[in-house]
């Protein structure tokens, strides 16, 4: 199994998951910096590119699992899916934007209940489904926050 470069360019978050210290972490950084471009947060731009990352995801990280073994370090487009979903709707202001980056990254470690459980379906659709289900939780998280504080 031979990864192409378009493959390990997106599916390791444009290299982040080649970071020697916390490649998650990282990843999903880069997933802010791009949440940051103007125009981004735009609802069908924004969900657009979650569904594109989600459905290419779940196969560039099968490949990735192929390649490196099992859940690799080096895979971080679920970090991608799972920020920006987390991010969905978020007004763009720093506060919020922090709250949801720090919920999401406590939230996509710890794996709470269903997503430590989705983590162990095979290849890359079990390496996307905890970080969906996470980005999920804090998505509904974020969206009670913004509710009773607004």
């Amino acid at each position: 199994m031979k990864l192409n470069n378009i493959d390990k360019i997106i599916g390791s978050g444009f290299y982040s998951g080649f970071v020697p210290f916390a490649p998650g972490t990282m990843g999903s950084l880069v997933a802010l910096g791009i949440y940051l471009i103007p125009g981004f947060e735009t609802p069908i731009i924004h969900l657009g590119l979650i569904l594109i990352v989600t459905v290419w995801g779940i196969s560039i990280s099968d490949k990735f699992d192929k390649f490196y073994g099992k859940d690799p370090k080096q895979c971080v487009i679920d970090e991608f899916a799972g920020t920006w979903i987390s991010l969905f709707l978020v007004p763009k202001e720093f506060v919020l934007i922090l709250t949801a980056f720090i919920i999401w990254r406590i939230l996509d470690i710890t794996k709470p209940w269903p997503a430590n459980r989705l983590e162990n379906l095979k290849g890359g659709l079990g390496i996307m489904m905890d970080d969906i289900a996470s980005g999920i939780y804090t998505f509904i998280i974020m969206h009670i926050i913004i509710y009773f504080t607004n």
